[in-house]
């Protein structure tokens, strides 16, 4: 039996595999990034569920596919390794699964955007990059954060009366059951967890996109449009004189898949960019099937 894991800052998937690649159980449990639950949490969470399906079968190899810090993973695949019950265990950065569904494993990228987002690609010469993941302080573009955050901006400014008033004021002032620009700012700046607050007011933001309206549309272009151009300058660097369109591209997570958003792919990226229908976990099961692993 093989364990494979897709550990994101809000989920965290678990599945146990036979030799053939059929998925025996699986495991869903609270999100393990390091970066927000804290890392003796993840920890736990990890090894709770881990311990769940390894419990009644012996295990040969463990695969993680990890959000949040590979310091942090490497030291936690140690300890694990040490401990013996899970077989061999190595670790992989959560870009990977999404990576393994758009490409298969050869020459191409993905985007993907959910709470945050990033770009991963493999080269020509089968080598691996990433680009962008810095994290909601730093952007993200494209991510649930960052269109949060380019809503709030401008509704903050329309509530002070220096811009007439748009649908994005009333979605901040819904989201947050406040009126005041003063308390709104307030709100997001003490709370506990702001990256989440801002990320949630995403889908309403779509939800208007989707149905025309111009500033939820507005914003929504501005940030996938960052993420396209992080795309575009991954695309020249590692894929210099490849025809755009025959290039294996995927898009995955809610954000890049919705309805709202697939028209501005269409017509603001140079790739052909196939959406993505299978979750994470998926890909993990796939990469665990062609070991060795790199």
């Amino acid at each position: 039996m093989k364990i494979g894991v897709d550990g994101g800052g809000t989920k965290t998937e678990i599945i146990l595999i036979d030799d053939r690649g059929d998925i025996v159980a699986r495991r869903t449990t609270g999100g393990c990034n390091p970066n927000s639950t804290g890392p003796e949490n993840a920890r736990i969470i990890l090894e709770e569920g881990l311990g769940t399906l390894a419990a009644h079968f012996p295990v040969s190899h463990t695969l993680l596919c990890m959000a949040g810090s590979p310091a942090f993973w490497r030291e936690t695949v140690e300890s694990l390794n040490a401990g013996g019950l899970f077989g061999s265990v190595s670790t992989l950065d959560d870009s990977r699964p999404v990576l393994e569904l758009a490409t298969h494993g050869r020459p191409g990228l993905v985007l993907h955007a959910g709470t945050g987002s990033f770009v991963a690609a493999q080269a020509p010469d089968g080598s691996l990059h990433y680009a962008g993941g810095t994290g909601w302080r730093f952007g993200d573009p494209g991510s649930g954060y960052d269109i949060g955050r380019r809503a709030i901006a401008k509704a903050l400014l329309e509530l002070q009366g220096w811009q007439l008033p748009t649908s994005l004021s009333t979605v901040v002032r819904d989201h947050t059951g406040l009126v005041q620009a003063a308390a709104i700012t307030r709100h997001f700046y003490q709370h506990a967890e702001p990256n989440r607050q801002i990320a949630a007011l995403a889908p309403a933001l779509l939800r208007l996109a989707a149905e025309g309206d111009h500033a939820a549309h507005q914003i929504v272009a501005e940030s996938i449009t960052a993420l396209l151009q992080l795309s575009e300058d991954v695309m020249t660097k590692l894929f210099p004189g490849w025809h755009r369109d025959t290039l294996r591209a995927g898009v995955s997570g809610p954000i890049l898949t919705h309805a709202a958003v697939r028209p501005l792919l269409a017509s603001r990226s140079s790739l052909n960019l196939r959406p993505i229908e299978e979750a994470p976990i998926e890909g993990v099961r796939r990469l665990l099937l062609r070991q060795p692993l790199a």
